[in-house]
Order: C-alpha cells, then sequence, then structure tokens
C-alpha cells in the first residue's frame, strides 16, 4: 500500500473487506465501490456500524464500464472479483486502473489463479467447475492471461504471493 492517499476497492460486497483495511491502514482513505445495489446497502451498514474515519461512502463501479465516477486513486484493491465475473470485468478493471493510477502505483488482485493452464490445488478445480455451474463466463484465470491483460494496459510484471486456501496475491505496479 502506499504510504498515503485513496484506494479504490472494486467489487467490495459485503463491507467486511474494507473495515478490515481501514482499520489496518488508518493513514489510508478507502473508496469501497461495487455495483450492486445491495452490496453498497451492506457496505454503507459496515461504515455505519464502525464509524472508521477513513472510509468514504461506497459508490457504484461497473468494473466492466468504460467510465467509473473516479478521478484518481492511489491504489486499486480488488479481492475475490476476476474469477467470478466475465473475462470482460478483468479488463475494464485494468483500463480503469491504468486510467486513474500514478506511475508505480498497485493494483492489487487477490483470488485463486491458475498456472501454466493447470489449476494449482484440486479444490480450486472443483470450484471452477461450481463457477461454470453459475455462468461459463466465470472460471479461475491463468495468472499468465491477466498479466498480459495487465501488461497491455501499462503495468509491469507482477508481484506473487502465495496465500492460504490456494489463494494468490497478485500486485501490479503502473509503468
Amino acid at each position: 500500500m502506499p504510504e498515503a492517499g485513496t484506494i479504490l476497492q472494486i467489487a467490495e460486497g459485503s463491507g467486511e473487506h474494507v473495515v478490515h483495511f481501514a482499520r489496518s491502514f488508518p493513514h489510508l482513505t478507502f473508496l469501497p465501490s461495487d455495483p450492486d445495489p445491495a452490496a453498497g446497502e451492506s457496505i454503507a451498514a459496515w461504515i455505519a456500524h464502525e464509524a472508521l474515519a477513513n472510509i468514504l461512502p461506497p459508490i457504484a463501479v461497473d468494473a466492466a464500464a468504460g467510465d467509473w465516477p473516479v478521478q484518481s486513486a492511489d491504489a486499486v484493491l480488488c479481492i475475490n472479483m476476476i474469477h467470478i465475473a466475465p473475462w470482460t470485468a478483468t479488463e475494464g478493471l485494468m483500463r480503469g486502473a491504468a486510467r486513474l493510477l500514478p506511475q508505480g502505483s498497485p493494483l492489487y488482485l487477490y483470488g485463486p489463479y491458475k498456472r501454466d493452464g493447470r489449476h494449482t490445488a484440486p479444490s480450486n478445480e472443483k470450484f471452477e467447475g461450481w463457477l461454470k455451474g453459475q455462468s461459463v463466463d466465470f472460471g479461475v484465470r491463468d495468472l499468465a492471461d491477466v498479466a498480459a491483460c495487465a501488461g497491455r494496459n501499462g503495468f509491469g510484471a507482477p508481484q506473487v504471493i502465495e496465500m492460504p486456501a490456494n489463494n494468490l496475491s497478485v500486485v501490479f505496479r503502473k509503468l
């Protein structure tokens, strides 16, 4: 995370992540977003309940959309989205983050990934079967494909950090 500034969270979901991060990084300001109005209500409820001064009111952002209601950010954080959204959402995430972020700023992704076209664990393969049952457009993405998309949008090679439950933290920096 940067030393200071605003962190845009894409596909925040319920609001639990933003509360966790706001507590952990009190020197940063968090702007949670989600395209689902019900998620926006849940985020607002979490913010009201926790009363943390470094969380802005949630906004609606569709990662795949061409225009986001944000002018800039010092980092973009996206947890557990790209596998449970169409690939166009990943492409839009990369384009949007590239527009908003200054040089050297991070785009942080978290979730399950394939490597070299293969699942990293049987549980991820089973999870992908469930995802495909929800929509043929969903699926555990190959890290090389995500990195190539990031590269086409002005990001450097990823820093990859192994995480529990066969997930990865993947950090791209704007070139």
